[in-house]
This record gives C-alpha cells, structure tokens and sequence, in this order.
C-alpha cells in the first residue's frame, strides 16, 4: 500500500515513528518555501532528511506574499544586479519549466507623472537591462506607452500629469499551492515530513556539536529526539528564537518589517493588468494585481517588532493602501467597506550593520553557521527559493563525507507541472469546474476532480463567488496534509481571501468533509469551527462589515 493510500493519521504516525527511529543526515526546521525547497533537493540527491514545522507548511510568509514571481526591477535602483540576474533566471524557470501550472506570466503596467522618479528616459534603460538580464528570454520584452496608449490600455488610471508608461512582464502565483505542492513533492521522493511538529529544544553531544533536537507534537502530548548530522533553520521570522535554543545569547541578525495586501473586487479597482502604484504620502512603490475577478493591493514596507505569530493588517494599513489605490484610480472611492479581506506577513530580512529605511535593506538571503553547527537561513525571496535550497544542499552534502548527487532540481518539474504548458496570468473566473482545477493543480486537477463522480456533493462549490470545491478540502486532508479546517480555508483553498460567504455555515460543511477523514467527534468539529471562526474575525478586525 502506497502512502497515498493510507489514511492521513496512518500516514502521520509512519512520519513520527521515522521521527523516533531514524538518524538522518539533514533536519530541517521549518515548512515555509525555503524549507520545502531544501527537503525536496535533498530527497532527490538520497539524503536522508526530515522536516519539521510547527505550525501547517506555508503558514507564515509563504502564503502570505505579494504572490508575484518576479525579477525585482525595483531592484536595478539599489544597484543589486546580481540578485535581479539571480532571480530573472529563477523566474523564467518556474515559468517556463518547472511549475508552469502554478507561476503564470502576468502583465505589469509602470506609469510615469510629472515629478516622479524615475523619469521616463531612464525607466526605458532599466527596462531595457532588465530585459536583457532575463536573457530576452522573457515572455515579451517591455515596450514604451504614450499617454494616449495608457489611457485606452487602463482608462480608469489616474491621468493627471501622466507622461507615458512602461509595459513589462513578471510572473503570478498562488505562493501557498507552491510550497505545498513542493513539500508534497519532497515526501514523495523520501523525505519525513510533519507539519504541526515544534522543536523545542537542541541538544548537544559531548564535543558540544549539535546532535539531536527534541520535537513537540502540538496535535497530541508525545515528543520524540530527533538525531541529525546536520540541522538547519529556515523558519523565517521565527530564525533568532531557534538560534536561542541553540545559543541563549545568540544575538538578534533578523529585522522584521510587515507587509499588508488587501483583496477588493476587480470591477471596484478597474484595472485591467497589474499596475504599478504609488502612496501619494511617501511615493512607496505597490502593486494592483489582477486575481481573476478580484484585485489584490499592496505591499506595505514597515518595521514589525512583536509576536510573529499575532502580526495583521491594522486600520492605519487599510487607510494607506486605501488612499494609494484611490489616488491611482480615482473614479473607484473605494472605502474599508470594499475590502473583502486583508492578510499581514513578516519579510525576514537579515540586520544590517548600520541603520536603513526599511525599503531599502536587501532582499538578498544569508546562511550562517553557529559555533555547535547549527545553519541558519536569513532573508531571501520566494522567486529564488530553488537556487537558494540548492546551494544550501551543496553545502550539507559537502560535510557528509561521502559522495552525493548533484542538483536536479534545475530540470526536474513539480508534480503538476506534467504536460502544462506555459500561460499567462489567469485574468477572469474559471468557467468550468474542470477548468478551475486544471488553473489550480495543474495535472494533478484530475485526481482532485476524480473524487466528484463518486460522491456528487464533492463535485459542488463551496461559495457561489469563487470556484473552490467541496472535493478540494477532501483532497486536502487525503493528500496534502491538512489537520485542521484553518489548514484548508486558509491556505489549501482561496475562500478566506476570495470569497465574501467565509461565515460559519461553509466553515461547517468544509469541516464535516474533513471529520471522517480525520475521526474528529462532533465536539472536534464544534471546536474546529469556533477557531476558524476566531482566526478570521481577527484577520478582518480592521474591516468595516459591508452593508
């Protein structure tokens, strides 16, 4: 019997006994993207590797980006040409190759305002390097708008001073289905992986290197020692907590800064592609990005200094997105009334030596090593997650001592990417149930949609707003590891940020799809709803309720 075919809780138990038992060569500590990189890599070159996270995989920054793939343009004004080159081959990858099905190429238009920097002459030659980094393998090179181009081509921007435009491309995706899909594919190909599985504390052997890490099971009370050669952290904005259990006056090397979006109706926005925008109280640079029917705004780029776990989008976020969006489509008057949902994450960025606005740090990643050989992970972008899990697997492999694999994961597509084509960015609603799993899974669409014909109210939607359907959530506990119904409302499937009807009653059908797969009494489903149910009202504590 295939792992596939055992129950979830079977399937668990298989993880934590290999948890007890085994010594693997690599632990990694956290399921984010970098994390599910590394495993997958890994498991691919036969290195024995385990990975642990302690809450769902993708729980933090990985499902909570801009969801753009891009080759960070903005980049070029910082002078960082090697992460811009880095990161445009890395895109056309996923792209091109890798995971078609889920990093789709997505128009972006730049417009220029009297006053603004940068002028158009020099936009022209940052486009044209930015092209030419790509290789001018990109789906299009850019090309140069009028103002008379842009206003027939986005007629609800603002026109007020407008000079003209850029026309370039970039990439979308669904950042949550990528990583799962990508821990997915590291436990198909042998790695031990568990999700809700806390390390507690690190252990050390006689010659003070770092030998053991003792993990918490938060679904039950049972807690196992975990032997590896090696461990690493990539847990994001949770990096200096692990390096304390490691080192208790370990000093901090992260700098947390918060990232709002907020989803609206696209026909409230009016944009047609994604737009370039900018907050007419401090000339941030954001984006409006298409998401089918709906329009997803941000980033905001402050400094966080709290709980990891409690960040969220607060009132003065809303306000300035807000006021950027209207200022940059201004026939929308949007209010908080128009906002469907708003998600926070936390960018791990590495400290520097001296102080800088928060913008202007780098995005680039850093590995360091602790003096018991613990490996951490600083920064990075979810656009470069292979390179990066790459170079961090070259460097394990090179301290086993013993011959190891090279990278395929230069060549080898996820699961879903078999027989997908490249496409561009997914601009309107699916019209078809079959066509929303194939714009979602990709190959793997099928096997989601082959649980309908057996059980008909599987192959129902949840919500009459978006295309999610009931056979997903079962999909999502069978295959994908999902444990509790936040685990599929807010990251398996797009209802909490897509949908308006996110209240107790689908909360309720998605949870009594789940409890047979997963044994929960009615007491568990009771006790899964109400936390659901918590989660989101404080997620959209900041939001007026629309009359």
């Amino acid at each position: 019997m295939t792992e596939e075919a055992t129950t979830p809780q079977r399937q668990r138990e298989r993880a934590w006994r290999h948890l007890e038992e085994e010594v693997f060569d690599l632990l990694v500590i956290g399921g984010g993207i970098n994390g599910a990189a590394v495993a997958r890599d890994a498991a691919m070159r036969g290195i024995s590797i385990a990975l642990v996270e302690r809450g769902d995989f993708a729980c933090g920054t990985s499902s909570r980006s801009s969801k753009l793939i891009h080759g960070g343009i903005r980049y070029l004004e910082q002078g960082d040409v090697k992460l811009v080159l880095e990161a445009c081959r890395e895109r056309d990858l996923l792209r091109t190759r890798l995971a078609p099905h889920v990093v789709r190429a997505q128009r972006f238009v730049m417009p220029v305002y009297t006053g603004e920097e940068p002028p158009l002459w020099q936009l022209r030659i940052g486009l044209l390097l930015y092209d030419a980094l790509a290789g001018f393998r990109n789906v299009n090179n850019h090309r140069m708008l009028s103002v008379t181009d842009v206003r027939a081509h986005e007629p609800a921007l603002q026109t007020d001073g407008l000079r003209g435009a850029a026309l370039y491309y970039d990439c979308w995706t669904d950042d949550a289905r990528l990583t799962i899909e990508t821990v997915s594919a590291a436990r198909s190909g042998g790695a031990t992986v568990l999700n809700y599985a806390e390390v507690v504390a690190l252990e050390k052997d006689s010659t003070g290197r770092l030998a053991t890490a003792r993990v918490a099971d938060r679904l039950s009370d049972r807690t196992a020692r975990v032997r590896a050669r090696w461990i690493l952290n990539v847990t994001g904005p949770w990096l200096d907590r692990i390096r304390r259990l490691d080192d208790a006056g370990a000093p901090p090397r992260l700098k947390l800064t918060k990232g709002v979006h907020v989803v609206f109706d696209r026909a409230a926005v009016g944009n047609r592609d994604a737009i370039v925008i900018r907050s007419p109280t401090d000339s941030r640079v954001m984006f409006a990005i298409p998401w089918q029917d709906r329009t997803l705004v941000g980033t905001t780029d402050t400094y966080y200094g709290g709980d990891p776990a409690k960040v969220a989008a607060d009132k003065d976020d809303i306000d300035y997105i807000l006021e950027a969006t209207n200022h940059s489509f201004p026939r929308a008057n949007l209010t908080a009334r128009h906002v469907i949902s708003t998600y926070a994450g936390l960018r791990p960025l590495v400290a520097p030596e001296d102080e800088k606005e928060e913008s202007d740090i780098s995005r680039d990643d850093q590995i360091f090593e602790s003096p018991a050989g613990l490996l951490s992970l600083g920064g990075g972008k979810l656009t470069t997650h292979r390179h990066v899990a790459e170079r961090i697997v070259d460097l394990v492999a090179g301290r086993l001592g013993r011959a190891v694999a090279g990278c395929r994961t230069r060549t080898a597509a996820l699961p879903g990417a078999a027989g997908v084509a490249a496409g561009p960015a997914l601009d309107k609603p699916a019209q078809t149930r079959e066509e929303h799993l194939r714009w979602r899974y990709g190959a793997l669409g099928i096997e989601v949609g082959s649980a309908a014909p057996k059980n008909g109210h599987l192959g129902d939607r949840l919500v009459s707003d978006c295309g999610d359907l009931a056979a997903e959530a079962a999909f999502a506990v069978e295959r994908e590891m999902a444990v509790s119904l936040t685990d599929v409302m807010t990251r398996r499937l797009h209802v909490h940020l897509r949908s308006r009807e996110v209240g107790e009653a689908v909360a309720r059908r998605v949870a009594e799809i789940m409890a047979p797969k997963l044994g929960w009494s009615a007491e568990q489903i009771e006790r899964e709803v109400s936390a659901y149910l918590s989660a989101l009202a404080e997620s959209r504590a900041c939001i007026t309720p629309p009359t």
